[in-house]
């Protein structure tokens, strides 16, 4: 969490990490000039200084304080689910403990909402009872759970124990066995076998992750000793010592970056220490696979606070590790090259929060984020094995994370964009000096008539990058004006984010009068066959692609054309075409 104090129209600018209640508040203590603001949650209050919040880069001295709930308050729904499993105990004579287990705990007593209920249990597989929980809604009339199946154990895939999966009353639930661990040299597979309720809270990641909810009893049980308490002071902390913990999964690690940026909690000094470590670094890239470490970047970088999770993958030497490159590449990336790429992820996050949460959907600033991270490496490109130049973001998307190919497509066309929306800023923030000498990258444009031009070339740029190309705007005024270096001045945080919000807002405006918002939608008005009847063709080919981008420039510059109006255009100039031929 941050506060800026600024000159703008917005004097401050919230950033928050943590948001416990819908009730939190920031408000000024005594005067502004004092700038003694404090961070309420609830009755809570706590001046923001001493959290370490301004920009100026305080650092947390003082513990954080968390309102957390004495008990667990339930929805009709979870009442519900309970109800059919404890009746589902009695119906065939179990003396199972049931228990809720880890983050649905951690969120109630934080008065958040949760849908994601894994209950564990301590004389039996999930398998089993979830069949229990079947014979018994048979057995009340009414009908066998949706969804009802058993994943089972693959430890190729991290998977490491069989889990039960079923519906009950629209909520997905799991079912799994108390679990005790040991792990084997050179392996993130441990050998598994039951365990007790307490052993299997010291295997979990972080105290805060430890909590169990005694479905039986009613109570939450903090097993280890310290999760309420660690809650309760926004603590990320192992409940074994840390290094051995990381050791034996190296993936706690980036769980342990990701909760403490989630929540805003404070990461313990030895965990720090045993995360920077040669030896833990080593396991990471070692036994865990590409496909864990991306899922779990992917929920930092769509997490509320992307810009504190990379900011740690960083001070921990993790980078080149989550996102390792291929054996060669060109350019060679910068000394300080990590600290770049977040600086720009953090300039980017910034600069959205500006323009306002609505503006971009869910994938849309997920992505933003990604293109922001890996701003710095957009003209790096390797050879991939037929000796073809690819974008080195290629790369890190499809395998260092594993993540979707079609992610990587989508950032690689931003990047591409970019040069071309450079360009265009000068002409969208002052539509009146646009001057078409200074584009080459519509051959087109010369038959437009000079008040149509710039909404040709906009308009086919916005086709290239279809619903993104306002995260490529965003981009690309991180990037403005091209005659300067960026690097020192975002590594340092003096890139001015109000002149870039006023160039995006010009630029967005100018699109928006244009009518050029959903452009990629535009049907044409003439079709492959009409096309080919004009051209006397009996079949499509170049020609007939070319006249498609004619007739797509026509349409572009005639906004209310019709196809009449298309169809005798086409005709004259063919017909002018063919005579100078």
């Amino acid at each position: 969490m941050r506060l800026a104090l600024a000159s703008s129209s917005a004097a401050i600018k919230l950033n928050p990490i943590i948001s416990v209640f819908s009730s939190t508040t920031f408000r000024p203590h005594n005067t502004m000039a004092e700038q003694q603001w404090r961070f309420c949650v609830g009755n809570i209050s706590i001046p923001i200084k001493a959290l370490g919040l301004l920009r100026c880069g305080a650092t947390m001295s003082e513990p954080l304080v968390v309102q957390v709930k004495e008990k667990i308050d339930l929805t009709d729904k979870e009442k519900k689910i309970f109800d059919c499993l404890l009746n589902t105990l009695r119906h065939s004579n179990l003396t199972t403990q049931l228990r809720v287990a880890g983050g649905w705990v951690r969120d109630k007593l934080l008065g958040k909402d949760c849908y994601d209920i894994d209950i564990a249990l301590d004389n039996m597989m999930g398998s089993e009872f979830a069949n229990k929980v079947a014979e018994y809604l048979s057995s009340t009339g009414e009908n066998r759970p949706s969804g009802f199946g058993v994943i089972p154990c693959n430890p190729d895939q991290s998977k490491h124990l069989e889990t039960a999966r079923m519906c009950l009353y629209d909520l997905w639930i799991d079912f799994v066995n108390l679990r005790c661990e040991d792990y084997c040299e050179n392996s993130h597979i441990p050998t598994m076998k039951f365990g007790t309720a307490e052993e299997d809270a010291y295997r979990r990641d972080l105290t805060i992750n430890s909590l169990f909810y005694n479905i039986n009893t009613g109570s939450v049980e903090d097993l280890t000793g310290r999760g309420i308490t660690d809650l309760k002071h926004g603590k990320i902390v192992t409940p074994l010592p840390p290094k051995a913990t990381f050791l034996d999964d190296p993936l706690r690690i980036l769980r342990a970056i990701r909760f403490g940026a989630r929540f805003g909690f404070v990461l313990d000094e030895e965990l720090k220490k045993a995360a920077a470590s040669d030896e833990v670094k080593a396991a990471l890239a070692a036994k865990i696979s590409r496909e864990r470490i991306g899922t779990e970047i992917d929920l930092m970088i769509s997490g509320k606070q992307p810009v504190k999770a990379m900011a740690y993958i960083c001070d921990f030497k993790l980078f080149w590790i989550v996102f390792n490159l291929p054996a060669q590449y060109d350019p060679a990336v910068s000394e300080g090259y990590d600290r770049l790429c977040v600086a720009y992820l953090d300039a980017a996050w910034n600069l959205s929060q500006l323009i306002g949460h609505s503006t971009f959907n869910d994938e849309q600033r997920r992505l933003l984020m990604y293109a922001s991270l890996f701003l710095p490496s957009r003209k790096t490109t390797y050879k991939d094995n037929k000796g073809k130049k690819i974008p080195v973001v290629n790369y890190i998307f499809r395998d260092s994370l594993k993540r979707k190919a079609s992610d990587a497509e989508t950032v690689m066309n931003i990047h591409k964009s970019l040069e071309k929306f450079l360009s265009l800023i000068p002409s969208l923030v002052s539509p009146e000096e646009f001057k078409l000498d200074e584009y080459e990258w519509h051959k087109e444009l010369v038959d437009v008539a000079v008040p149509s031009q710039l909404r040709v070339l906009t308009g086919f740029l916005l086709r290239e990058i279809k619903d993104f190309w306002r995260v490529a705007l965003l981009s690309s005024t991180l990037l403005y004006p091209t005659d300067v270096s960026h690097t020192d001045n975002i590594l340092n945080k003096h890139f001015q984010l109000d002149s870039k919000l006023d160039l995006f807002q010009a630029a967005e405006d100018t699109i928006t009068k244009l009518g050029l918002d959903k452009v990629w939608d535009l049907k044409p008005l003439l079709n492959g066959k009409e096309i080919m009847n004009v051209l006397q063709l009996q079949s499509g080919g170049p020609l007939v692609r070319e006249w498609q981008q004619k007739l797509l420039t026509w349409q572009l510059a005639h906004p209310s054309g019709t196809a009449e109006e298309c169809l005798d255009w086409m005709k004259q100039t063919h017909s002018k075409r063919q005579k100078r031929e």
